[in-house]
């Protein structure tokens, strides 16, 4: 696939943000989102991967369950998109708006508390 310019690639993702229930979109307080072509090799490596391919998008920050009364002052969290894996993935526009979708709601499931094992296990849930 050629991929998407980063202006559509954007407003799908803030097209995504927005379409989110008003319960989670409250609740992204000190949430930042940003696009990135690839991830860094320093993301890479905290992830334990080789491979640039293989990450779509990470969440860094204090999930909000394990925030506490000190929890101020603080950078926002962060999700980063990362476009070149997304595309990578996808053959048109359209499986790219859905990847960013799961991609999205993936990372905020880590802001929400979420670990990997758990989003797998509800993932598998609903492939059944």
């Amino acid at each position: 696939m050629q991929g998407v310019k980063r202006r559509d690639f954007e407003a799908f993702v803030i097209e995504t943000i927005k379409s989110l229930p008003l319960e989670f979109k409250s609740k992204l307080d000190n949430l930042a989102v940003v696009i990135a072509d690839w991830p860094s090799q320093d993301q890479l490596k905290r992830m334990r991967l080789k491979s640039k391919m293989h990450l779509l998008g990470l969440y860094e920050g204090v999930p909000r369950t394990q925030r506490g009364s000190g929890y101020n002052l603080v950078p926002p969290d962060r999700i980063t998109l990362f476009q070149k894996p997304i595309e990578a993935r996808c053959h048109n526009d359209e499986e790219v708006k859905a990847e960013i979708i799961r991609v999205v709601q993936h990372e905020i499931a880590h802001h929400f508390g979420l670990s990997d094992s758990a989003l797998r296990q509800i993932e598998n849930r609903k492939t059944r």
